[in-house]
């Protein structure tokens, strides 16, 4: 079976077992033009030109993940100390992408004793009119000083939503950070991104 039909056959059985378009676009790593393709490949419509990152080998051993996160977190430290963030601004809270965001958003604020806040992004949303929220359940946003981490830049709108999301609700977002860049880019509406690893097709 070629990588492609495999990415078919798990689209299909996550469709399957219930999950939405967004969620399969988070759970493959895959934008939702992607996912749209594996699981209707209409006749004619050749395969969108993605980049399938698979990162279970290290989000499925809790040692491994914690050790991506202070990676991401040592990276942060590096940039302020050569002045290539403002000085003094130090974040309050660390926002987490639901779903493959949060673990490495829990870890990064569990090490710097900051607030955990969670986004729950539109594409995941079942209701007609879909929309991001934040969860009740973890710290509230307003006024905070906010760090947003999520696994995968894939095209950016996630994150641009999100970003608008903190900011209608009172919050300052920061910085994102994220372990893996498809899309190569610097900066989401004005929000620096900082990736450890810049994925780019070539050709």
């Amino acid at each position: 079976m070629s990588a492609l039909e495999e990415l078919i056959t798990k689209a299909k059985a996550l469709q399957a077992e219930g999950h939405t378009p967004g969620q399969i676009s988070d759970e493959l790593g895959l934008s939702m033009e992607t996912v749209t393709w594996l699981l209707t490949q209409p006749k004619g419509m050749e395969a969108p030109k993605d980049v399938h990152v698979d990162w279970t080998a290290v989000g499925s051993h809790g040692t491994l993940l914690n050790d991506m996160a202070m990676m991401m977190l040592r990276r942060f430290l590096y940039l302020a100390e050569g002045g290539a963030l403002p000085a003094g601004e130090v974040p309050d809270t660390v926002v987490g992408i639901a779903p493959s965001g949060v673990p490495l958003a829990t870890l990064i604020a569990a090490e710097e004793g900051l607030k955990l806040a969670v986004y729950l992004p539109a594409k995941h949303s079942r209701s007609e009119t879909p929309t991001g929220s934040l969860s009740g359940t973890f710290a509230t946003i307003t006024a905070q000083r906010c760090l947003i981490v999520d696994d995968v830049v894939t095209t950016g709108t996630t994150l641009a939503e999100t970003i608008a999301f903190l900011r209608r609700h009172g919050a300052a977002p920061m910085a994102v950070w994220s372990l893996f860049d498809k899309l190569g880019v610097r900066e989401v509406d004005g929000v620096p991104v900082r990736s450890l690893f810049t994925i780019s097709r070539l050709g």
